[in-house]
């Protein structure tokens, strides 16, 4: 599947419908007042997010979204319908931008939250309105004003309490799979993972929100792999859990190297809480597990945790971690 995680389209509310012209017409008022209604306002465009639509992949087909206009005014003083206001879901943590890309409009990070990016045109005036001592027959009507239109950015970091990065093949996939009903794609090869999939975990009667981001590589933070893409969405992360392969050659070359890139990429990213882990513990014994640990442990002066999701062990006490440093976070 291609991810699709920014898309460029066009938008423009309803025009407000026209005034109306018109004179009472009756059997035995001949020459009657004016009579002419207003037009209705035209169709607004609001963005509302929605839980349910992960992706922008629904803009890769449509990116014109045009508005209805009001209806014109009639006779007998009827003014004209105004349009049902053009709704665009998109998903939560989209966030609007100018057309150059650059200028943030609104965040959309709550369900069910709104944005009126476009009013729609106001509608003309009837001939009643220009009914003076002076001009008791006017034939006179104003036209509905213009909707107005934009092209702009819509571009997606998803919204989660955890982020999971690494190196392809870091065994990722495989851990989300096992501490979350999600169902991501996992083979023993690179970039199985082609767009960040998000995963609930249960745990102690609590939950939190795990993402999976696709494997970095060097030079991630310039887009190579698409990387600068995916790292966006680990900024909404409230903790890292950075997975490394145990069975590596070179522990501390492949630790430095995420880290080089999220620090290349943001500081937001780099001071973010980081829980790493040692997986695929169960391909080696227990001395070269020690020796890789401590390796480890001197290397960045922080906890290290030795997990295997294939054969999930040491999943428990990892889980049970990360549930306490949200909470911490959340206080």
């Amino acid at each position: 599947m291609q991810f699709i995680d920014e898309a460029k389209i066009y938008i423009r509310s309803g025009d407000g419908g026209n005034g109306c012209v018109s004179f009472r017409r009756e059997k035995y008022i001949p020459m009657g007042g004016p009579d002419g209604g207003d037009g209705g306002r035209g169709a607004s465009i609001i963005f509302i997010a929605n839980p349910h639509i992960n992706t922008l992949s629904h803009f890769r087909f449509k990116r014109h979204f045009k508005a209805p206009s009001g209806e014109g005014g009639m006779g007998s003083n009827k003014h004209g319908k105004s349009a049902k206001d053009m709704y665009i879901e998109v998903p939560i943590g989209t966030q609007i931008f100018d057309e150059t890309g650059s200028l943030l409009l609104f965040d959309l990070v709550d369900y069910g939250q709104e944005f009126k990016i476009l009013n729609g045109g106001k509608g003309g005036l009837g001939n009643t309105h220009f009914k003076s001592s002076i001009n008791q027959a006017p034939e006179k009507a104003t036209k509905g004003i213009a909707g107005e239109e934009a092209n702009i950015w819509l571009k997606l970091k998803l919204l989660s309490d955890v982020g999971l990065v690494g190196l392809p093949n870091a065994g990722k996939s495989t851990l989300l799979s096992k501490i979350t009903s999600a169902k991501p794609k996992i083979a023993d090869y690179p970039f199985t993972t082609l767009s960040p999939i998000l995963g609930v975990v249960n745990i102690s009667e609590e939950e939190f929100v795990v993402a999976d981001i696709p494997g970095l590589i060097a030079g991630a933070h310039q887009g190579v792999g698409l990387g600068d893409k995916f790292l966006k969405h680990i900024e909404r992360c409230g903790i890292l859990i950075h997975i490394i392969d145990i069975t590596t050659n070179d522990l501390i070359r492949d630790y430095n190297m995420i880290r080089n890139e999220l620090k290349s990429y943001s500081d937001i990213l780099s001071s973010k809480k980081e829980i790493i882990c040692l997986n695929k513990s169960d391909l080696l014994n227990q001395e070269e597990i020690e020796e890789r640990t401590k390796l480890m442990e001197d290397h960045t002066k922080n906890k290290i945790y030795i997990i295997s999701a294939g054969a999930s062990q040491g999943l428990k006490p990892l889980l049970k971690d990360v549930l306490v440093s949200i909470r911490n976070k959340e206080h």
